[in-house]
């Protein structure tokens, strides 16, 4: 596959996660506007973090006015879920990838572009990745400039229905490939029941959902890959 047809196909693949990412990021905006920012810093925060939970978080202590160390702890303890992505994307690149494709890979790694890319049969061509990032990056952006500019006018219900998408956009990454193996689906059901275990249960739900996501990734997907392990020949 040439890089022109690997980019475009990645671009067809990230319309829906951009047009996801544009609801999600339209409530991002509104909260942003309240926040104090203006549309460019709004804007700017969206395009240099693309991260929908740091960005939320962030806001909350950029309201309570509190240290730029609060800001990086808790910023790290986040997202720091995106390391282990990154390793498990790193494995579906060729080893003779270079490096500054690694480093452009990693910025556009979200939930959904991870989700999009690691269910990509074969090998992951890097202008695969770069198509889908160029396109769900910038509907991140243009949704939360959306909702700074036009986002207060709107009813609390139509907010609250916006909010909703994010997990909407997970649904649609997990399904077709829960669908085509039985395995996949096993995995995602014993995820949903730990992390609503996680949730409820004393002492665990006190454990942050950065590091509750990175424990929960560690033990199911370490238990799932010694269980059913996949040869090389199948992965390719």
């Amino acid at each position: 596959m040439n890089h022109k047809t690997a980019f475009r196909q990645g671009m067809t693949d990230g319309i829906p996660i951009a047009l996801g990412y544009m609801a999600v990021s339209f409530t991002f905006g509104i909260m942003a506007k309240n926040a104090g920012l203006t549309a460019f810093q709004a804007v700017l925060l969206s395009l240099t973090n693309l991260t929908s939970a740091g960005q939320f978080a962030g806001l909350g202590i950029i309201t309570a006015s509190a240290s730029y160390i609060e800001m990086a702890f808790t910023q790290l303890i986040i997202n720091l879920r995106y390391c282990l992505m990154s390793c498990a994307l790193s494995q579906k690149l060729d080893q003779r990838t270079p490096f500054f494709h690694r480093f452009f890979i990693a910025y556009g790694n979200t939930d959904e572009i991870f989700g999009v890319c690691s269910c990509k049969e074969g090998k992951l061509h890097p202008f695969y990745s770069y198509g889908v990032i160029a396109v769900a990056s910038p509907g991140w952006a243009f949704g939360t400039f959306l909702g700074v500019i036009s986002g207060s006018i709107l009813p609390g219900r139509v907010l609250s229905a916006l909010g909703v998408a994010l997990y909407g956009m997970f649904i649609a990454v997990i399904v077709p490939p829960s669908k085509s193996s039985r395995i996949i689906a096993g995995v995602v059901l014993v995820s949903m029941a730990a992390s609503l275990i996680f949730t409820w249960l004393p002492l665990l739900n006190q454990i942050s959902s950065g590091f509750r996501i990175i424990l929960l990734t560690l033990l199911i997907a370490g238990g799932a890959a010694a269980l059913f392990p996949v040869r090389t020949n199948d992965a390719q």
